[in-house]
């Protein structure tokens, strides 16, 4: 009765073991399939935008990775219920065996008494004594007799209703085990689509990649054109100018106009206006090294606007040319004296070649991309020499 005892007690401090590392796994896996859920919601948000190419990536390894975790979990509780219903089984084989140790006793007690009813009278027994102090032992005896059969009985129907509850125990785990089956086959079936789409999502987001690059590279081309036309236009202004007498240091009473303008523009360094209102800078003057491994020249400084933003001139002078730009759109050259501004990327010109302009007057509009996008190239020249516009401008 001991032993039995002791393994009770073992199983029952090994089962509320099992039953706080269930309870961490069944917190841990509602925490879990809330990350799921908003890692969904992410997916389906990211899946609406064109661009969230790697965002998608990363949500879908994510995604798996917690999915991954939630099948370990699933496994987890399957052990622990594993564990559960063998000490369940050991404790019901126990009891059983204690039952049919009970009973046989029990039942051997009542075959002993009952061949020997017609020798254990009570009142025979009783009367038939030659001391009061017997009567008195045997009449006891015959109390804590009838007493023992009522505990035994009490203790038989209690072992009887602990395996009955035990039975009950073993069916409702056996029930829990299939449903948790039933979840981890639900999960790895999950899984297998995500990985299957995380395949497809990697193929498309190289295409995209690749389709990027492409657009990059035709931009990074279209820059060096642009580059070399306004070079070009320069070179053939300046030429143009010297052909006419208008080249700095002339003796003519427009060139006299011309360096005083060159002055006038000169002495305005660093308070010029900012020829458009910009919502950040995409390129600084200067050489860069672009996403292929190439490297290219700024020769001015290129800005982010908002669609259909006004360009504006940012010192008084006149157009000398309106020219289209190697992507279509749209360029203006300002001359100020020796100085000249370029505006380039334009959608709208609202100013023609020989006409002049001043300070902040509207010379158009940015070009506006099919995405939506607008940005706009804006450059300064001395001569043949490019300048900084940062330093111009305030």
């Amino acid at each position: 009765m001991a032993w039995g005892l002791v393994v009770l007690l073992s199983c029952g401090l090994a089962g509320t073991a099992c039953a706080q590392s269930k309870q961490q796994l069944e917190k841990d896996k509602a925490a879990v399939e809330q990350e799921l859920k908003q890692l969904n919601k992410d997916l389906a948000k990211a899946k609406k935008s064109s661009k969230a190419g790697q965002q998608q990536l990363n949500l879908l390894e994510k995604k798996i990775q917690q999915r991954t975790k939630l099948i370990n979990n699933i496994g987890g509780q399957l052990n622990v219920l594993n564990v559960q219903m063998e000490q369940t089984k050991d404790s019901i084989a126990l009891m059983r065996t204690q039952v049919d140790s009970l009973k046989r006793e029990y039942a051997r007690v009542v075959r002993v008494l009952y061949g020997e009813r017609g020798n254990l009278d009570k009142a025979v027994l009783i009367l038939d004594t030659k001391s009061y102090n017997l009567a008195f032992l045997r009449t006891k005896y015959f109390r804590d007799y009838s007493r023992y059969r009522r505990r035994q009985a009490s203790f038989i129907r209690q072992k009887e209703e602990r395996l009955n509850e035990a039975g009950i125990a073993l069916a409702r785990q056996q029930q829990e085990t299939t449903s948790l089956l039933v979840q981890e086959k639900r999960q790895k079936d999950e899984l297998a689509k995500e990985r299957k789409e995380q395949q497809k999502s990697l193929k498309q987001s190289k295409q995209q990649e690749k389709n990027l690059q492409a657009q990059i590279n035709k931009k990074e081309q279209q820059k060096r054109q642009l580059q070399q036309q306004i070079q070009k236009i320069i070179n053939e202004e300046i030429a143009k100018a010297n052909k006419t007498g208008k080249a700095t240091g002339g003796s003519s009473a427009t060139s006299t106009v011309d360096v005083a303008l060159s002055n006038d523009f000169a002495s305005n360094k660093g308070r010029l206006p900012w020829p458009v209102y910009y919502t950040k800078v995409s390129r600084e003057y200067g050489r860069y090294t672009h996403s292929s491994g190439g490297q290219n020249m700024n020769n001015g400084i290129d800005l982010q606007c908002k669609s259909g933003t006004s360009v504006q001139a940012i010192f008084s002078g006149t157009v000398s040319r309106v020219f289209t730009c190697p992507n279509g759109t749209r360029g203006i050259i300002v001359r100020h004296g020796e100085y000249m501004s370029v505006y380039a990327n334009m959608g709208t010109v609202t100013v023609k070649e020989g006409g002049e302009v001043s300070t902040k007057q509207n010379l158009g509009t940015v070009y506006t991309n099919e995405d939506g996008s607008a940005e706009f190239s804006f450059q300064l020249w001395k001569g043949t020499a490019s300048l900084n516009p940062r330093q111009w401008l305030r």
